[in-house]
């Protein structure tokens, strides 16, 4: 029986939309004729999705009990005996009540398959296996129901269903995709802005990942070799040199020309496994690749072009660059150049050979290598010593022999010799001891003796040939030498910092991981030091962590130092180390910072993690309660109201002053909770602003009507041409509305509060004050330091203001309220005859010149 086929309908977060597009998948099937019949829905209230499963059959869903709870799972069973077509199947990565055939739904769904039946489901990306950290970090949720990734990748088609995550979000305000009570929790925790985006584009990575599978699996199945340029990759070839960070930075400007490019970073390792490269310059490039979002790949091959160019073909490069060739022309004559080898070779793939200061010819001066970098120094000078004995004892014996030695053994002997100090000290002794020998066989043993002409041909020819030999030889020797030693060193580095890495896998303590410093280079003591960055005049140090007796607590206490970043450093005390092990205690330097802000961090992710959880849930206390206390405020704000038609004229004056201090109490106690629930609301980002020009005399009239009627007065002083101000004008309206009940309720009997407005630097400056002459030049001022109680209203319109690209600042006003509003200005409209004139929204005063006041009295209700 041919397995079903499955359909997968993938979506960043829930409320995408899956599920309908799933159904609607369903009807346009059905109405093609397929046998289709839904296995399984969750329309989770969502009228529009129940409505569209209409007309489909539906498979009745099977009961189930669990520890006394009563549940519903898909009956596997009645769909195998229905055999449709095509079974619709919701949430694959479900996990069914325990005592189900199956512990997850996606092996319900596999046995569909298995028995030919086509399914069409739906999955959230946050449940792939793969992704569960990921998910966590970004959300802060663990997700307990995953998936396999490999059931996905089986997938014979998926779809990705994708919204906005404003859009997400303004479905979620709307209600339809959780019910009321969950609103406000989801929209400040799991659906952030931040957070849908960042699932977006896990969700789109993924799926471009499977893309890309399924079209190299296509070539494959085809034999496809030739390049398709479905996307710019560009690859970096790198030495190990110190050209690699130009070559690096060059290859991404390149790359960020084009979009959608890909940057790869590739390094060829000879075959015997001995880098040329220095493995800290390497290590570094490894980092600025990953840095600037490219990746790094390491290959072996002895034929580097040819190495460079599989691995094109094999990640479908499209251009390769290369750094111009640091040898000479010598060099580039003898064994030909990579560049031109690679060229030659490459076919469609463009290749770019970019110059750089280290390049052969960039300098005049011929730059040769250190002798002694071959071997090291002691080897070096050994062989030269060895080399300065031997010679001259090899000759003097040679010489007391006299007549039994003629020149060809003596060349032989000669030969030997080289051979020896090739194999000590490599090439550069070698070829000093080959010229010495030549020339001493040709004093000593070539006519006329104890002279450097040389009397007969064939003498020259063989002197001739031995110097070439002995060259040929010493060359061969030393690299054999230098090979040996090179894997040695190799060697030695590998397992010291394959030791440190696995002590730090371990888990090891810091003072362990020095310890085991220390004992791979037969130091005294070894100290990790940190700077403290208060003290820049004169650096303080810390010791991180220490080992061994009397350890170095700053560094220049220390014989070696190697520095780890601008404010930690690793010191020990001991023998003199060579610049290899110099290098390679730099890298193990490095492994123990990394190490060290990797604790850090970890401590730091703790605390924070703490902090956090400590914050939600005193954000969800107080969400909880303020929601659980608006109930018995409500009832009482209703019963002082009862209370307060019974109590008429002639009544007592204070049990009427008191029934209105509980009244005011009670109303400013549900406002508060408003501002709270405001300002929480405010804080998770569930506020979706509309920048727009606002009229500020049209928005005073809602504010005035906000406050209700009677009660204090309110003086309004606003400039005949003062422009619009940009901002929303709902959560302007809310602002001022609390910003003049403030002032109301800080204003005297007998001094109303007063609001002003004026222009500055285009911008639009709105003064509410309690009506004191200091407060009103203090707050138009705006200079003083706030005396100003910074309360929960204050603090909920300041942070209005701030998202709507404003400012909030209270003046000095003592003992009174003055705050400064400050909002971007709109262009200034001219006064024409169709434009209402400002005056219109004034009441029976008159206004002062240039200006519009409107006095209204209203009651305070915050």
């Amino acid at each position: 029986m041919a397995r079903g086929r499955l359909r997968i309908y993938l979506g960043a977060a829930p409320g995408v939309g899956k599920t309908y597009a799933m159904l609607e998948e369903g009807q346009r099937l059905a109405s093609a004729g397929a046998d289709v019949v839904v296995g399984f829905v969750e329309p989770h209230g969502r009228r529009p999705t129940a409505a569209l499963a209409e007309g489909l059959e539906i498979i009745s869903r099977c009961a189930m009990e669990y520890r006394e709870a009563s549940f519903t799972e898909m009956d596997l069973d009645q769909v195998l005996a229905r055999r449709p077509q095509v079974a619709l199947v919701d949430e694959l990565a479900h996990t069914n009540v325990p005592g189900s055939r199956h512990a997850k739904r996606w092996q319900d769904v596999e046995e569909l398959l298995d028995a030919g039946i086509d399914v069409v489901t739906t999955l959230n990306v946050q449940h792939l296996e793969s992704l569960g950290d990921v998910v966590r970090q970004i959300t802060g949720v663990p997700q307990r129901e995953t998936l396999p990734d490999e059931v996905a990748r089986r997938a014979d088609q998926i779809e990705l269903v994708d919204l906005p995550p404003e859009l997400l979000r303004r479905r979620m305000l709307h209600g339809e995709i959780y019910p009321s009570d969950r609103i406000d929790a989801a929209l400040t925790h799991y659906f952030r802005v931040g957070n849908l985006t960042a699932l977006r584009e896990l969700a789109l990575l993924w799926l471009a990942d499977r893309v890309e599978e399924g079209l190299q699996r296509y070539r494959a199945e085809h034999g496809i070799t030739a390049r398709w340029e479905t996307r710019e990759r560009i690859m970096v070839a790198l030495t190990g040199g110190p050209e690699g960070e130009t070559l690096i930075r060059r290859s991404a400007r390149i790359s960020a020309r084009v979009p959608g490019s890909e940057l790869l970073a590739l390094h060829v390792v000879p075959s015997d496994g001995l880098t040329h490269g220095d493995p800290a310059t390497l290590a570094a490039q490894r980092a600025l690749v990953e840095s600037l979002g490219g990746s790094y790949h390491q290959t072996t091959g002895d034929d580097i072009p040819e190495a460079l160019l599989q691995f094109a073909e094999a990640e479908n490069v499209t251009q390769i660059v290369l750094g111009a060739s640091r040898h000479g022309r010598l060099s580039t004559f003898l064994r030909g150049g990579v560049g031109h080898r690679t060229i030659r070779r490459s076919g469609p793939i463009d290749v770019l050979v970019i110059t750089h200061e280290h390049a052969a010819g960039s300098t005049s001066a011929l730059r040769l290598p250190h002798p002694s970098r071959a071997t090291g120094p002691r080897r070096f000078w050994t062989a030269m010593l060895l080399a300065a004995i031997t010679l001259p004892g090899l000759t003097a014996l040679l010489v007391l022999l006299g007549e039994h030695v003629d020149l060809s053994l003596a060349l032989v002997l000669y030969l030997l010799a080289v051979v020896v100090v090739a194999l000590v000290g490599g090439l550069v002794p070698a070829l000093v001891a080959a010229l010495a020998a030549g020339l001493l066989a040709d004093y000593y043993f070539t006519p006329p003796m104890h002279s450097l002409r040389v009397q007969h041909l064939a003498d020259v020819m063989a002197l001739v040939v031995y110097v070439v030999t002995a060259v040929i030889v010493g060359m061969a020797a030393g690299a054999a030498a230098r090979s040996t030693y090179q894997a040695v060193r190799a060697s030695s580095e590998a397992r010291a910092l394959s030791r440190l890495a696995t002590a730090m896998m371990h888990g090891q303590d810091l003072p362990a991981l020095l310890e085991q410093v220390r004992e791979d280079f037969g130091l005294e003591a070894v100290s990790l030091l940190e700077r403290d960055t208060g003290h820049a005049a004169e650096p303080r140090w810390y010791v991180v962590a220490s080992t061994g007796e009397d350890p170095p607590e700053r560094p220049y206490d220390a014989d070696v130092d190697s520095p780890v970043g601008d404010d930690l450093t690793l010191a020990a005390r001991g023998r003199p180390l060579s610049s290899d092990d110099q290098r390679v205690l730099g890298a193990c330097a490095a492994q123990l910072g990394m190490a060290y802000s990797h604790g850090r961090l970890a401590a730091h992710d703790a605390e924070t993690g703490l902090r956090a959880a400590a914050e939600h849930t005193r954000a969800s206390l107080l969400l909880t309660e303020s929601r659980d206390l608006r109930g018995p405020l409500r009832t009482a704000d209703e019963a002082l109201d009862g209370l307060g038609v019974g109590v008429g004229v002639g009544t007592d004056t204070r049990e009427s002053r008191n029934l209105a201090i509980a009244r005011s109490s009670v109303r400013r106690a549900v406002q508060l909770l408003s501002d709270l629930d405001e300002l929480s609301r405010l804080h998770a980002g569930a506020l979706d602003l509309y920048l727009r020009p606002v009229d500020l005399d049209e928005l005073l009239t809602a504010v005035l009507d906000a406050l209700g009627p009677g009660g204090h007065t309110i003086q309004c002083s606003l400039p005949e041409l003062l422009p619009d101000v940009i901002a929303d004008a709902a959560v302007l309206t809310r602002v001022l509305t609390a910003l003049a009940a403030e002032a109301q309720r800080h204003s005297p009997p007998d001094r109303p509060a007063r609001l002003t407005g004026k222009t500055r630097s285009g911008q639009v400056e709105i003064h509410m004050t309690d009506g004191t002459n200091d407060a009103v030049q203090g707050a138009e001022r705006g200079t003083h330091p706030s005396r100003t109680p910074d309360s929960l209203t204050l603090r909920m319109c300041r942070d209005l203001t701030e998202t709507m690209g404003g400012t909030l600042e209270t003046a000095a006003a003592d003992p009174g309220f003055a705050v400064t509003l400050t909002l971007p200005g709109a262009s200034r409209r001219p006064i024409t005859p169709s434009t209402p004139s400002r005056r219109r929204i004034s009441d029976s005063r008159q206004p002062l010149p240039g200006c519009t006041e409107v006095t209204d009295r209203r009651s305070l209700q915050a």
